[in-house]
């Protein structure tokens, strides 16, 4: 039989199976750097315009605060408007109501009845006057009673008036303005 020695073949084979391992072995880890680096910019990628859009909403955030805030404000501007129209509203209401209260103050003195002053303190008012008699300013407090713009005539005071004309005598009374009242 003839010699035939295969160990430098076999030798051989196994150097260029150990280049072709190392040459896929760097051919993977190679096309592994390039997987990793394109993953990584994809995600910077990603990253980058989750921020460019978070910023995007929060300046839109930002301008619907500023709107809110001048809502609010527009809306307390608005609400002191609307308290100054109704105070004006209301004295406008009110401003008629002192002719009506001096109409019905007049129709109630009786003959021989004198009012010297008038004062009003909000609703309330005191009265002061003279009378000839106490029937007198008895009837002046059943007139203020029967009129609409009148409630709770309270006599406080009737005394004999010494520097006055004989007979005279003077009182002070309070009367409450009536509410809603009917006018005319």
């Amino acid at each position: 039989m003839a010699r035939i020695n295969l160990l430098p073949w076999r030798e051989e084979q196994r150097k260029e199976q150990r280049r072709q391992f190392f040459v896929v072995l760097g051919g993977s880890a190679v096309l592994m750097l390039l997987v990793v680096g394109y993953v990584h910019l994809h995600i910077n990628g990603l990253i980058q315009t989750q921020e460019s859009r978070n910023s995007y909403l929060q300046g839109q955030i930002k301008n619907v605060e500023d709107k809110i805030k001048e809502i609010d404000s527009l809306e307390r501007q608005r609400q002191q408007l609307l308290a100054r129209m109704r105070v004006i509203e209301q004295l406008q209401g009110d401003r008629s109501e002192i002719v009506y209260m001096f109409e019905g103050l007049a129709k109630a003195v009786p003959e021989g009845l004198h009012l010297v002053s008038v004062k009003q303190s909000g609703k309330n008012l005191t009265i002061q006057g003279r009378a000839q008699s106490n029937a007198r300013v008895s009837s002046f407090m059943r007139n203020l009673d029967a009129s609409p713009w009148f409630e709770n005539p309270v006599l406080e005071i009737i005394q004999t008036d010494s520097k006055a004309e004989r007979g005279y005598r003077s009182f002070t009374l309070r009367v409450t303005q009536a509410t809603g009242a009917k006018k005319g």
